[in-house]
């Protein structure tokens, strides 16, 4: 039977200069692959590698996206997104959630909500 190994979510941004200076400057990821293509980039931190699609017409208001990452340490990360000054969700400080993890969120540039977590 066939294994799934692996999941690399792709979602909007607006401006690839600004999502690669947010997510590698801010967030600590780097910026992988042999070639730079045009409208589309992809970041990796650890074992997480996140992809992003061009949308120049996308809307902030109205973006669903998101993701929920992963941390073995979640407290140790947000400390450490702290001391970089970058913004946490209004709603979503780090916090043990009822549904047993420990957790916090930020929106990135293009509103991608991006959700940190560990179970508790």
């Amino acid at each position: 039977m066939t294994k799934l190994t692996a999941v690399h979510p792709k979602i909007p941004m607006r401006d690839k200069a600004l999502t690669r200076a947010y997510y590698i400057g801010q967030l600590g990821f780097e910026e992988f692959g042999k070639e730079d293509y045009e409208g589309y980039l992809m970041i990796k931190k650890d074992e997480v590698e996140i992809h992003f699609f061009e949308y120049p017409e996308l809307d902030p208001e109205e973006n669903y996206g998101g993701l929920y990452i992963r941390v073995d340490d979640v407290a140790a990360f947000y400390q450490e997104l702290q001391d970089r000054n970058v913004v946490i969700h209004p709603n979503g400080s780090l916090d043990i959630k009822p549904w047993g993890q420990k957790e916090f969120s930020i929106l990135d540039p293009d509103m991608n909500i991006i959700t940190f977590g560990e179970s508790f």
